[in-house]
């Protein structure tokens, strides 16, 4: 399982990772990102089902509230990133920062001042989620961020017609089963794997679970905790090794390193039977259903957890992903804002019609108690296996690039996508990465 709500969650580099960051000021005169000393703000990532579901929430919510406006703009995940950072650093951030929870970014945001306390302010909000959830918004025993959309799973989803087609059966669960598949998959002129090469961090997905699968958690809790030497381990070196292995094989489509997931052209791969696989995040099935409604429909869409490796300390029951979304309040937001945004928080985020509408839009979330409502949904199939996906899991590791700091991993995505295009060795790679460790 999860994380107790409770839990602590330490990373000692981060006093040292935002000094820089505490220099850009973060006084009260700045802020709001778009919105008026009376009024609130709130910028969040696109993709379905919830960009349509904050947009038609924040409408409704404006519509009841003339006095308490919330001002909402919607951004691709990579022009979110880059534009939260230019502005939280400005101190002109909109009044509800979206995040993936206390790690990383959010973690210098905390150091820096940047956003506030919300111990004992959301009480109501917190009481809808699942506790372990709850837990990835908190730092050091503070509340700092609360859960706003989908639990996100990472799996491997597949096109049922194309493994009919090559003879393969689902699901697989050993890394030599997967490799053995390739051959397969090319003799009936289709890519194993769909990769979104070009915004590099679905390339991390493949890197998250192959260490934990080699090593097991402590693989990657070493850098984590600043460990010396944490990203030479034998094992972070063989979780590489097969990274290289595979694209070695042919596993991805030719194009992978100009293939974009903003646009979905990943995820088109398998509907349209380009390509048989796609390691992605469950927030990848609304992609499927909205982008390819009768491909779902139709059944000809699964998934299955990642495989083992052999002789690998992991758990095959282990997941990577985002435990959540999340919203946390600016400090530099003015009272009235404040107030606004901790009032929608309480009354608003992920109500039972927000829940209703992720459900219909095939993601899972973080909420207790809904398993027989999951069931009995369209997307049953789906939404139950990654559920218990979920709730079974001893580990549930959060997306690296969400858990460093912002210059650590932009270093990691940028040396990864090297090792991918074969540029660099597994050993360069290690070298690279451990000159970042508490930076």
């Amino acid at each position: 399982m999860l994380t107790k709500k409770r839990a602590v969650l330490t990373f000692t580099a981060v006093a040292a990772m935002t000094l820089s960051m505490a220099a850009c000021g973060t006084g009260g005169t700045g802020g709001d990102g778009g919105g008026s000393n009376d009024s609130a703000s709130v910028w969040y990532v696109s993709g379905a089902p919830k960009e349509t579901l904050w947009k038609d929430q924040f409408a409704a919510w404006n519509q009841a509230n003339p006095d308490q406006q919330i001002k909402a703009e919607v951004y691709a995940n990579d022009a979110y990133k880059e534009k939260i950072r230019t502005a939280i650093g400005a101190g002109n951030a909109p009044t509800l920062v979206f995040s993936w929870g206390a790690y990383g970014p959010v973690a210098e945001y905390v150091s820096a001042n940047q956003i506030i306390s919300l111990e004992g302010k959301v009480d109501e909000a917190l009481s809808r989620t699942l506790d372990s959830v709850d837990a990835a918004g908190v730092l050091d025993g503070v509340q700092y961020a609360v859960p706003n959309g989908d639990t996100q799973p990472v799996m491997l989803f597949y096109n049922k017609d194309l493994f009919d087609q090559a003879g393969v059966v689902a699901p697989i669960t050993t890394w030599e089963d997967l490799l053995a598949s390739i051959p397969k998959f090319k003799a009936i002129g289709v890519a194993p794997f769909a990769l979104a090469g070009q915004s590099k961090w679905p390339d991390l997905m493949w890197l998250e679970y192959l260490a934990d699968r080699v090593g097991g958690p402590q693989t990657f809790n070493d850098v984590v905790a600043g460990k010396e030497g944490a990203w030479s381990s034998p094992e972070m070196i063989q979780a590489l090794t097969y990274i290289q292995d595979l694209v070695k094989a042919d596993g991805f489509q030719e194009s992978f390193g100009s293939t974009t997931a903003d646009s979905n052209a990943d995820v088109a791969l398998v509907h349209t039977g380009k390509a048989a696989m796609i390691l992605q995040g469950s927030w990848a099935y609304g992609s499927f259903k909205n982008d390819a409604p009768e491909f779902v429909s139709a059944g000809k869409l699964g998934s299955f957890p990642f495989p083992s490796v052999p002789g690998g300390k992991g758990d095959q029951a282990d997941i990577a992903g985002n435990p959540s979304n999340y919203w946390s309040i600016s400090s530099t937001a003015s009272a009235a804002a404040q107030e606004i945004a901790l009032k929608w928080l309480n009354e608003e985020n992920l109500d039972a019609e927000y829940v209703d509408g992720l459900i219909a839009g095939g993601a899972i979330p973080p909420v207790e108690g809904i398993r027989d409502k999951l069931a009995a949904s369209d997307d049953g199939e789906f939404l139950t296996a990654a559920y218990d996906l979920v709730l079974n899991a001893p580990n549930f590791q959060s997306s690296w690039d969400q858990v460093l700091s912002s210059v650590a991993a932009q270093e990691m995505l940028t040396n990864l996508d090297k090792i991918f295009n074969g540029q660099i060795t597994p050993q360069e790679f290690a070298a690279n990465m451990d000159k970042t460790i508490n930076q």
